[in-house]
């Protein structure tokens, strides 16, 4: 069992005994995902890493935001709302983002390692960036980072 997996199991019994619905619920849901995750992974008895188990994080969170962006639109406050409170729930488990300042250390680094010139060497930088940033950083945000200095 992954050390996020404990956490969130004890995070769901703290949620019980203080009688916090929308925490268990969104945990209990986020336990459901990841379970089926691993299920689809390798079978009934797989379990995911810690990396693998954020990825469905993120994956909660982004489903959880197109539904704010879809609520509101449709002038549904009330839900938007619920959505958004689930989704700071659920920014707990996600490790600290970089800064802008670090983001455009690591791009620069990356740059100058690779040697990249141009935006055909984007994909490089990118593939790069992505391992040395262990999911602090959004990937919209990274590619607009790389696209801002190779061009």
């Amino acid at each position: 069992m992954s050390t996020l997996d404990e956490k969130i199991m004890s995070d769901i019994k703290d949620a019980m005994r203080a009688k916090d619905q929308t925490t268990l619920s969104v945990l209990r849901a986020l336990k459901s995902a990841i379970k089926y995750a691993a299920i689809e992974k390798g079978g009934a008895d797989a379990e995911l890493d810690d990396t693998e188990a954020l990825a469905v994080v993120r994956k909660q969170i982004k489903q959880r935001q197109d539904s704010v962006a879809s609520y509101e639109s449709a002038q549904r406050s009330e839900l938007a709302d619920k959505e958004k409170a689930e989704i700071e729930v659920l920014n707990g488990y996600l490790p600290t983002p970089l800064s802008p300042e670090e983001l455009d250390k690591l791009v620069d680094e990356a740059i100058a390692e690779l040697g990249a010139t141009s935006r055909a060497d984007m994909g490089k930088v990118m593939k790069a960036l992505q391992q040395t940033t262990e999911g602090r950083a959004d990937g919209k945000a990274l590619s607009q980072a790389v696209m801002k200095r190779l061009s």
